[in-house]
């Protein structure tokens, strides 16, 4: 699926490239330990500038998601889905990813998942499956 990059910076860049060593980092705050996403150089809880990317387990469910049929673009398959992922490391940590490597129309609220990675030039992007 074709997909438009992001922009790597000092903060986000971790996040991007981690999936090069297979792992999930998010940004942690060593003053009131919460982990938080999208990744930035002050903690969004109690603005500490002690933040650092943290390797998580990767491992999550889906809280709620759409499945999209507009072909955006010729090369996009449809449908696909767009899942909103909470980490199985805190309540609360969520972001915003696709399900991928199953029929899209079994997914399903609370669903187990976990990450995969889709490497496109210098980025990892993170994607779900299905957890067993």
């Amino acid at each position: 699926m074709p997909r438009k990059l992001p922009a790597l910076n000092a903060d986000n860049r971790a996040f991007w490239q981690g999936g090069e060593h297979g792992e999930l980092l998010i940004h942690r705050c060593h003053g009131c330990e919460r982990f938080f996403h999208p990744p930035g150089p002050i903690c969004p809880h109690c603005a500490s500038l002690e933040v650092e990317p943290h390797a998580v387990s990767g491992k999550g469910k889906v809280l709620s998601y759409t499945l999209n049929y507009q072909p955006w673009i010729a090369e996009l398959e449809v449908p696909y889905v767009v899942a909103i992922v909470e980490l199985a490391e805190q309540p609360g940590l969520r972001f915003i990813s696709n399900i991928v490597g199953m029929d899209p129309l079994a997914v399903r609220i609370d669903m187990p998942v976990r990450v995969s990675f889709l490497h496109v030039e210098d980025v990892w992007l993170p994607l779900f499956e299905r957890d067993q």
